[in-house]
């Protein structure tokens, strides 16, 4: 059962010594951030986090990205949950066994108002 968010982070270095430059100066990435098992400790974060498929606080988002990366963050976009079937399922299990967390009638209308449209499930 695997999962995990996946954000696109553009960052900017700012060497600390003197006299030091880098060019380019900003660079794109993919921020990989593993998602905890449905039911345990941090599995809300999609709730937490997310609103219809984008972060629902850039700035507090930016700021633990920087202290996660160390490095100056401009931008963090979400990008899709990556799961397995066995993730989703079990997701879907747990969200389902508590609907009223979610001010929701059902778990199609949770992972929409979370994920949007960004839910990315392999095929195994």
């Amino acid at each position: 059962m695997e999962a995990r968010y996946v954000f696109a982070v553009r960052f900017r270095l700012e060497p600390s010594v003197g006299g030091v430059s880098v060019e380019p100066d900003e660079f794109d990435t993919r921020l990989y951030r593993e998602a905890d098992p449905p039911g345990e400790e941090g599995w809300l974060f999609f709730r937490d986090n997310l609103w219809r498929g984008e972060i629902n606080d850039e700035r507090h988002f930016r700021r633990l990205t920087e202290e996660a990366l160390g490095e100056t963050v401009l931008s963090v976009e979400y990008r899709a949950l990556e799961t397995d079937e066995e993730y989703l399922d079990t997701l879907k299990d747990e969200i389902r066994s508590d609907l009223e967390t979610f001010n929701a009638d059902s778990v199609s209308e949770v992972l929409n108002k979370y994920l949007g449209s960004s839910l990315e499930v392999e095929k195994g």
